[in-house]
């Protein structure tokens, strides 16, 4: 008698297949100092990278980009939202972000700016959604969009 394999199909579908495991914050804040190398800092000298994960579980990177006029330069948290929405991602669970002199680690956490957090409003539920802040010490900082824009003025309001 010849032995005959079992084969047993997985009773999963092929939506199932496709959602990408969640990562930790942790796992989340490793990606954003890895999204922080490829920061274009010239004039600052002041790296930033973000790690934004939407609801399914992919990640979008993003880096801060100088500009010599200044004002045409472009954050690390709105570099990944904007990726992500070019993608056709329109819903958001978190994002990391790590930021601090070029070559070194933080001091200090590195909160996102008025615009960012403005942005973030408009794609971002205010309750739900976690801002992940670390610095260079092991010290790991999580707040909602509300706690960091408490008046945020969004879609709802028009």
């Amino acid at each position: 008698m010849m032995n005959e394999e079992l084969l047993i199909e997985p009773k999963v579908t092929n939506e199932e297949l496709l959602i990408e495991p969640k990562m930790t914050n942790e796992e989340l804040l490793i990606e954003a100092k890895k999204a922080r190398i490829h920061a274009y800092a010239p004039y600052s000298h002041f790296q930033v990278g973000a790690a934004l994960m939407t609801k399914s579980g992919k990640i979008y990177h993003g880096c801060n980009i100088e500009n010599a006029a200044y004002s045409p330069a472009n954050c690390a948290e709105r570099t990944a939202f904007f990726r992500a929405v070019y993608e056709g991602e329109r819903e958001f669970e978190k994002i990391a972000i790590a930021g601090g002199p070029e070559g070194k680690e933080a001091d200090q956490v590195c909160p996102p700016c008025g615009v960012c957090r403005q942005v973030m409003m408009e794609f971002c539920n205010p309750e739900t959604f976690q801002i992940i802040l670390a610095d260079g010490k092991g010290r790991c900082l999580q707040r909602s969009l509300k706690e960091l824009l408490p008046l945020g003025f969004g879609p709802e309001n028009l």
